[in-house]
Formats: structure tokens, sequence, C-alpha cells
């Protein structure tokens, strides 16, 4: 399970938690303008804009999990199993396989609308990477500063929803997610107001308590509604270390702790890592679950006109700074 969102100050942020019980290994790569990606279906792309995120890289092919592209545009990928539909090949359509999506829309997209324009035409291919590879079920928010979109793959077809929130879980469908936010329309970020009965003088024993009622568990409806109330009542001040220091805390609200969410195969389901990149400046922060300390990787101190992938394996060590 995992949780996306954007986040804007002074500079437009995007991010999301990846949850999980293993990690195939992760990497920040960063995709410069002249790495040739094939595709499948749909030929080669020798020239396109850069991006970086965070990604699985089989076959010096980067799978990635999250990205952010040099003119801002921000894609991430979340797991909608039972849900998520792919097809075969239809003519007319651009034939992208489902591990296409993130670098055929980066590659050649500024914003939210040319990305719009580009998935009406996108056909999302059934196709593995490899045989041990199949086909993730996901569902995708796409951003920019001035927009977030979430993009569907279901059996009724490519379905494109206006995200006014900049969040988004797994599951439920993001249709039923949004219209969930309507059993919380009492929550409130400051004090109640006593509107229990009557004649009763009801008193304020604790700071929070407008927020009773904000679920805490670690459903993806949960998070999705969580992650709303925390980010649309967030305040940070304007700049770089307050922007992505409050970004992190908007995200450490669903964060998945070992032990407290068992699988069918003993293993736990925990936050392996949380991103946030700034996707004005392509920087890409990030955590681990053992590293709490955040790291960074600026694309920008990269050669961008390069032909091969520049990688950087994900700290997983704590850091721990003494201070005697």
């Amino acid at each position: 399970m995992c949780t996306a969102v954007t986040y804007r100050t002074k500079d437009f942020y995007f991010g999301r938690t990846l949850d999980n019980d293993f990690s195939y290994g992760d990497e920040v790569t960063i995709t410069p303008r002249n790495y040739p990606f094939h595709f499948r279906e749909a030929g080669s792309m020798e020239t396109h804009y850069a991006m970086i995120g965070m990604a699985y890289v089989a076959k010096d092919y980067p799978l990635y999990y999250d990205a952010v592209n040099e003119k801002g545009l921000a894609v991430a990928g979340l797991n909608f199993v039972g849900n998520a539909v792919f097809w075969k090949h239809r003519d007319g359509m651009d034939n992208i396989a489902q591990f296409e999506l993130i670098p055929w829309i980066l590659g050649q997209c500024a914003s939210v609308r040319e990305a719009r324009t580009l998935i009406e035409k996108m056909n999302l291919l059934d196709v593995a990477f490899e045989e041990t590879l199949s086909p993730a079920q996901l569902h995708w928010m796409i951003a920019d500063k001035d927009d977030a979109v979430t993009v569907e793959t279901v059996k009724e077809g490519i379905r494109i929803y206006e995200n006014p929130i900049g969040v988004l879980t797994n599951n439920p469908p993001f249709e039923q997610q949004m219209f969930a936010l309507n059993n919380y329309m009492h929550l409130s970020a400051k004090p109640p107001v006593d509107t229990f009965a009557e004649g009763l003088d009801l008193t304020r024993y604790s700071r929070g308590l407008g927020a009773i009622g904000l679920p805490g568990d670690l459903s993806s409806q949960s998070r999705f509604v969580r992650t709303a109330f925390v980010k649309m009542n967030s305040v940070s001040g304007e700049g770089e270390k307050e922007s992505v220091s409050q970004f992190f805390h908007i995200l450490n609200a669903v964060d998945q702790q070992r032990g407290c969410c068992v699988l069918e195969n003993g293993k736990y389901e925990t936050t392996i890592y949380t991103s946030c990149c700034n996707a004005q400046k392509g920087i890409y922060y990030y955590t681990t679950y053992d590293n709490h300390q955040i790291t960074a990787v600026d694309m920008h101190r990269e050669d961008l006109d390069e032909t091969t992938l520049t990688r950087y394996s994900a700290v997983k060590e704590e850091q721990i700074r003494m201070q005697n």
C-alpha cells in the first residue's frame, strides 16, 4: 500500500510513501535527455526530457515508482489491485506497456494538460517487463504546480479524474475515495463548538478535539482521509527546508510501522521509503524505514545531456548525529 501527495509553498513538491513487505532494490535514478527509451510497440524515444525518481533498474531500464521531469511534471504509480485492467494491442492507439507509462509521459509532456492529451490516445498493454515481473496493478497521480489528476485503467477503459486535493492512496477507486470525504466534513483543525444538546455544559478538555473521528488505521481509505485532512490544513514557511520538513510531516501521518500490518505470508508491510521532490528545482529528497535523516539528490548537478543512467542506492542504515 502507498500514499502520494502534492504540496505547494513557494515551490511545488510531490512525493509518496512506498509500503510493502519487500523491496526489489530502490535507487534514486536520473535518466538524462539522451538515454534511449525503446518501447515495446511505440518505437524509440532517443531524446526526451530528463527525469529523476526512485526506480528499480533492471537490464539498465529504470522501472520508476515515482519520478519528476525537468519541466516540473510528476507521476507516481500506486497499487490498485483488483481494479486495474490492461489490454491487448489496439489499432489506432498508442500501445504502451504498463511499466512504460512514466517514461512515456515524462519524456514528452511538460504539464498535466499535455499529459491528459497523450493519455486519451493511450492503450495500456497487458505486457510483462520480463517473466519474473508481471504487470503491476496500478493507478497513477500526475501533477504539476497548477493541476493534479488521477488516472485509472479499469474494465470500462481509461479514466482521468480531476484531483482537487492532490492525494492518492490505493483502493477503492478514486471517485469512491473522494466521496468518502463527505463523512468527515465535521472535522476541523480548530476547537469544536458545543452543539450536542441545549442545557448540557460540555467542556473542551484537550487540544485537538476538532479532529475526533479522523481515522487512524492503516487501510488505504483511512490513509486517504487522514492525508487529505493533514495536507489541506498544513501550514509551513516558504523556504526550502521548512517546506521539505513539512512535506515529510504530512506523509509521516500515514507511516506504517513494522508489526502493525501482518500479511498472509507472515511478513510485515512497512514504509520502505518516503519521498519528496521539489519538482521545480529537480531535487529528490527521501528517507527510508531505518534512516530518518533526509537524503537528497539534485538532478541538475549531473550532466543531463548524457546517454546513461545515473544511479544512487538508497541509504538504508540509520544516520544518528551525536550532540556530545
